[in-house]
């Protein structure tokens, strides 16, 4: 399965319940986080958003918290 990706910022509260959900579920992800890599940023902004979290499947993005979304778009890229 290709790399999930995690947009983050360390104190963004969105980004942590969303990591822990991932966890959770024991869901494999790579964490970009945005306050220590501007081009991180920028690649947020590529995919049409401002902010954090934005969550990366198979090309997908997901911005915010959506577990459900998530869950669908994992169990179709399987």
């Amino acid at each position: 399965m290709e790399t999930i990706i995690v947009y983050s910022k360390p104190h963004c509260i969105e980004c942590n319940v969303l990591k822990r959900f991932l966890n959770d579920h024991q869901i494999q992800y790579e964490t970009r986080d945005c306050s220590l890599n501007s081009a991180y940023l920028e690649e947020v902004k590529a995919l049409g958003f401002l902010g954090v979290p934005v969550t990366v499947i198979k090309g997908k993005a997901i911005q915010g918290l959506q577990p459900d979304l998530i869950l669908e778009q994992i169990n179709r890229n399987q």
